[in-house]
């Protein structure tokens, strides 16, 4: 079973992405993605 996530921008705070994890990961997922508010590429955790 996976559960949806949104990805939270770590400079300006902005939710860009949707994903999908497995349910029961206790870690948070990370990603390198491109942000378009910032205009470059920084990393994106796990929203709450």
């Amino acid at each position: 079973m996976r559960e949806k996530i949104s990805l939270v921008c770590t400079e300006c705070e902005s939710r860009n992405y949707n994903a999908s994890k497995k349910k029961g990961d206790a870690e948070r997922f990370t990603a390198r993605k491109y942000c378009p508010k910032c205009g470059k590429y920084t990393i994106h955790k796990e929203g709450k």
